[in-house]
């Protein structure tokens, strides 16, 4: 068994379906979504349509979080906010009770998955230091668990210390806990403008970081179409 790992799409379909498309190539059989599905770029309906085509567990990130309900938007970068109340205005009733209803926190097979931190997954928490993610790892009740959020990929082993790097390729370990950032598929944050998921071969007990190419002045262009802020398309250029 082969899971793709999706974390923070962002309603960028071109990079969605490059990912797809990849995922495909490499042998996986199933799927996992770390929330932020919509978000930041002009296609919102099409990506949380995709997602729920593919039948998978998903958690609920910010973004849907707030685009999903009515309340202020008080503490939200100003560029977020124009693009959350824009995205409100796009979907339907429907999509909006459906992301409402995500959990925030799941389990599947022998890993966990979470947008941002399990100690208070509510409260959106970054996890960018040995600190943060050992907070979370007091929570942790599996031996891996993937997250998102930063747009940064990110992984934490945790045996008597923490440690932290960045990774291509890890080998989950008996007796160690992970907790593993999978990227952005749709806003890349570590200065890479490739679209950004992880596998996890479950029978080799494996993790690994995939980037892929795709045309974001697609993407770029329903932005500006959309009229959705500057920034929000120029950043896909160089992944920041």
């Amino acid at each position: 068994m082969k899971y793709a790992i999706l974390g923070d799409i962002h309603a960028n379909l071109e990079a969605l379906n490059a990912v797809l498309a990849d995922a495909k190539k490499r042998g996986v059989t199933h799927f996992v979504c770390l929330g932020d599905i919509v978000g930041y770029n002009a296609s919102p309906v099409e990506c949380l349509d995709r997602v729920r085509e593919l039948n998978c567990p998903i958690v609920r990130g910010n973004h849907d979080h707030y685009c999903a309900i009515d309340d202020n938007l008080n503490g939200f970068h100003p560029i977020a906010a124009d693009v959350v109340d824009w995205t409100r205005k796009q979907l339907s009733n429907e999509q909006r009770e459906f992301l409402r209803n995500l959990k925030y926190v799941s389990r599947v097979e022998t890993f966990t998955i979470v947008h941002s931190t399990l100690d208070t997954p509510e409260m959106w928490g970054y996890v960018f230091d040995k600190l943060e993610a050992d907070a979370s790892f007091a929570y942790q009740t599996t031996s891996l668990c993937f997250y998102g959020h930063t747009h940064v990929p990110l992984a934490f082993e945790k045996t008597d210390r923490v440690r932290v790097g960045l990774y291509s390729k890890i080998r989950i370990m008996l007796g160690r806990r992970y907790f593993i950032n999978a990227g952005s598929v749709g806003q890349p944050g570590d200065g890479d403008p490739r679209a950004a998921y992880v596998t996890f071969d479950m029978l080799k007990n494996e993790v690994e970081l995939h980037r892929v190419a795709y045309d974001f002045r697609i993407t770029q262009k329903k932005i500006a179409d959309a009229g959705l802020p500057e920034r929000v398309a120029s950043r896909l250029a160089v992944g920041r």
